[in-house]
């Protein structure tokens, strides 16, 4: 399939676009996310429940990592 997509308005992308997300969120095969993601996810939720870790507001989240990179 070919899209030419300099002939095609913004809206006729962003339908192509929506297409396409919804048929990938539709059949997308658990294989793609690696078993090393969910273990991370799992290790942080216990944190989390254990009271070792919490959450940050995301103004907050972004000043810390600005200063990291300083």
């Amino acid at each position: 399939m070919t899209l030419n997509l300099k002939e095609m308005t913004t809206e006729e992308k962003l339908q192509a676009m929506e297409m396409l997300w919804d048929d990938l969120c539709r059949n997308i095969p658990e294989s793609l996310s690696p078993q090393w993601h969910a273990e991370v996810l799992r290790e942080r939720e216990e944190r989390i429940n254990e009271g070792k870790e919490g959450f940050r507001d995301w103004e907050e989240a972004k000043e810390r990592i600005r200063e990291s990179v300083k």
